[in-house]
């Protein structure tokens, strides 16, 4: 049985550290393998938005850590009209490790339970999220060896 508590996906990418962080990072590579457009600072307590369509999907983000080049993070999902944090959003955290000539990235998205949802519509979520991490990490994987370090 699936406790729903974190989402977890682990994935080598044949980048260096520096530049996988940046992909995970940085809006203008966010655009390239997750959202369809996103803005904000690559800082603590920054806050912004990440867009899918022609703005059909519109989720607010703050920054919550940012420890180059071995660990991002940031939250999401939180209550309509409400900043994201602590206790009403997910919580993203990309760890990073470095592996020979490449990158091992630890995704992990937590905060599930304490979101207050219904078990179904707790694992409706949860199961979706599951699907789109792995279809956007993928393309995570292939877009990252292309990025030039800046």
């Amino acid at each position: 049985m699936v406790e729903f508590g974190e989402l977890v996906r682990e994935i080598r990418v044949d980048a260096a550290p520096e530049i996988v962080f940046d992909v995970v990072s940085r809006p203008e590579h966010l655009r390239m393998w997750w959202s369809d457009d996103a803005s904000f600072e690559t800082a603590p307590g920054a806050v912004g938005e990440l867009v899918w369509g022609d703005r059909a999907a519109v989720e607010r983000i703050s920054v919550v850590e940012v420890d180059p080049p071995r660990r991002c993070a940031f939250r999401w999902i939180a209550s309509d009209g409400q900043l994201p944090g602590a206790g009403n959003s997910l919580l993203i955290t990309f760890e990073l490790e470095p592996s020979g000539d490449g990158t091992i990235l630890r995704l992990t998205e937590s905060g599930w339970r304490e979101k207050g949802w219904e078990a179904a519509v707790l694992e409706e979520t949860f199961r979706d999220h599951e699907r789109g991490w792995d279809m956007f990490l993928a393309r995570l994987r292939s877009y990252a060896p292309s990025v030039v370090a800046r």
